[in-house]
């Protein structure tokens, strides 16, 4: 048996976000209904290098996986290297055999943008109308491609240097705002590495949805907890979500407990549990990025790249 090699150029070429998109709402429906297993996300802390390293394994399906992840802040100024970079590991739970192995890179970016826009597919009043994207990013722009997903939509871009939220405005045909203004749209998407909060509860009106995808880390926080206390909290894990992601900060406050939170998105999703409750309701999803979503992309493209003939299949494992 032979394993396939996919290249981070590969991985592009074959990735599109409808496939992440219909990928990551599986993964989470699976999760749901006990059909797919995650253990906790193991850290490798570096603070010597001001980064870290994170494990993440899975089980969906015909396919088990792991993603080795890193993510260094500031890597790009220091090592002219990406921040977030990753391998992915596809095998096959029968017989351990590992199928691929193939750049994560993009599959990291991908999924993390499909799941805000799953989120918003089961939170958000629809159709689309206006999207204040907060961090004008290489995320913010998976967040825009996976909304597009689901229809046209007004960009308002905003980030705290207005450089890189006019350039993010200019080339998605959007316009670049103030954070206040972008917060006060019908759905918002905020992915920042920001410790403090940074939007108010006074700016997010009623009937709003907010995807929170910055915060995947103890310490890491961008709501005013206020606004947590005015939402119906919809998580990805609660493990990972009372620990590291938007909720870890207000809960080690004494601010905000598991009790308040609503529902995952997989029980959303499957109809375990109710979204929106009514038109007023302000929506969260608390995201911190799941490894159910890295093996249900990698086993999509892994089908795709076979079937198209793509990458490159090596004897990794020696025969017996």
């Amino acid at each position: 048996m032979q394993t396939l090699i996919l290249t981070h150029r590969e991985v592009r070429e074959l990735a599109d976000m409808e496939l992440a998109v219909s990928a990551v709402e599986q993964a989470f429906a699976e999760h749901a209904e006990g059909r797919a297993r995650m253990p906790s996300k193991v850290y490798l802390e570096l603070p010597e290098h001001d980064g870290d390293f994170r494990a993440m394994p899975a089980l969906m399906g015909d396919y088990a996986g792991l993603k080795w992840v890193n993510a260094h802040p500031h890597n790009h100024a220091l090592n002219g290297l990406p921040t977030v970079m990753g391998t992915y590991v596809l095998s096959c739970p029968r017989s351990g055999f590992p199928l691929a192995v193939m750049d994560a890179t993009v599959l990291t970016a991908l999924r993390t943008g499909a799941a805000s826009a799953v989120a918003t597919k089961y939170l958000a009043k629809l159709p689309l109308t206006r999207i204040g994207f907060i961090g004008s990013g290489v995320q913010a722009r998976m967040f825009r491609d996976a909304h597009r997903v689901l229809g046209p939509f007004e960009l308002l871009a905003a980030d705290r240097d207005p450089e890189r939220a006019r350039l993010f405005a200019e080339e998605s045909g959007g316009r670049a705002v103030s954070i206040e203004e972008a917060a006060g749209c019908p759905v918002v998407c905020i992915a920042t590495p920001s410790t403090t909060p940074v939007i108010a509860r006074a700016w997010v009106a009623a009937g709003t949805h907010i995807n929170a995808m910055g915060a995947d880390g103890p310490g890491k926080q961008e709501l005013d907890p206020a606004l947590l206390l005015a939402s119906r909290v919809v998580i990805d894990e609660l493990e990972q979500a009372v620990h590291g992601g938007e909720l870890n900060v207000p809960i080690a406050q004494g601010l905000f407990s598991e009790a308040q939170i609503a529902a995952t998105l997989g029980e959303v999703i499957t109809g375990m549990a109710r979204g929106r409750l009514s038109e007023s309701d302000i929506t969260l999803f608390d995201s911190t990025g799941l490894a159910i979503q890295d093996v249900a992309l990698a086993a999509a493209l892994y089908e795709r790249a076979k079937a198209r003939g793509v990458g490159q299949s090596i004897e990794l494992v020696p025969p017996r």
